[in-house]
């Protein structure tokens, strides 16, 4: 497949979610996330507004799904996603249930491995109980915990290309990319490229990054897209 760019909506409210996406979409972005902070925040009313303003761009829920799995993928899928995120850490019957839901009301499963014990088992895992995506994915709380100890942080490439090996699915890689790194994720063989924080939103204040922010993604979204995998 081509290089899909992906921006993680990072935010906590919906009229700044609505502006950075329409922004983002200006600049080539194809993909919208409704990003943690603003599910937790505006919920179903944030997948909601992003459908009613952009009714024909891809637009993932990313819930983190751990139970309660045909629900939320079927109300996020009601609400206009198109693709739900469960965990791999979630149980098997979790995992069956949003994939049984993406079937039933048209969403794909985006599955991902954020703090298995093997990574490349997790996703070999997740495509074997239906997913359609892996979402490869150094956690947030992770990576802060290990920097403040003054260890090496990980970072999601050290088993990309190992993940990609794997499965025969599409994967992206998340979790504390420089800009760089998430511009040669399609190199590893990953073709969705996620912008968000620290990317393009404050990953502290959960608001949108300073500066000219449509250029950058230009630039990004060119760079990416004029590669193939």
């Amino acid at each position: 497949m081509k290089p899909i760019v992906q921006i993680s909506l990072d935010l906590t409210n919906i009229d700044e979610a609505l502006e950075t996406a329409e922004m983002a979409l200006r600049a080539g972005v194809d993909w919208l996330e409704a990003g943690t902070p603003l599910i937790l925040a505006e919920g179903l009313h944030g997948v909601r507004a992003l459908r009613e303003k952009f009714p024909t761009t891809p637009i993932v829920a990313d819930l983190k799904t751990m139970d309660g799995g045909y629900l939320e993928a079927e109300m996020m899928a009601k609400a206009g996603a198109t693709q739900v995120v469960v965990m791999a850490r979630a149980h098997e019957e979790t995992i069956k249930c949003v994939v049984q839901a993406g079937k039933d009301f048209g969403a794909e499963v985006m599955g991902d491995n954020l703090a298995c014990p093997n990574m490349v088992d997790g996703a070999e895992w997740l495509e074997d109980l239906g997913c359609d995506y892996i979402v490869h994915h150094i956690g947030y709380d992770e990576r802060r915990g290990i920097a403040a100890r003054g260890e090496r942080m990980p970072s999601p490439l050290d088993d990309l290309r190992a993940v990609v090996d794997a499965v025969s699915i599409p994967v992206q890689a998340v979790g504390g990319l420089t800009i760089e790194q998430a511009i040669q994720c399609p190199a590893y063989g990953a073709p969705l490229v996620v912008l968000g924080a620290p990317l393009t939103i404050d990953a502290d204040a959960f608001k949108t990054a300073d500066g000219d922010l449509e250029a950058f993604l230009k630039l990004i979204c060119d760079q990416v897209h004029a590669q193939s995998v």
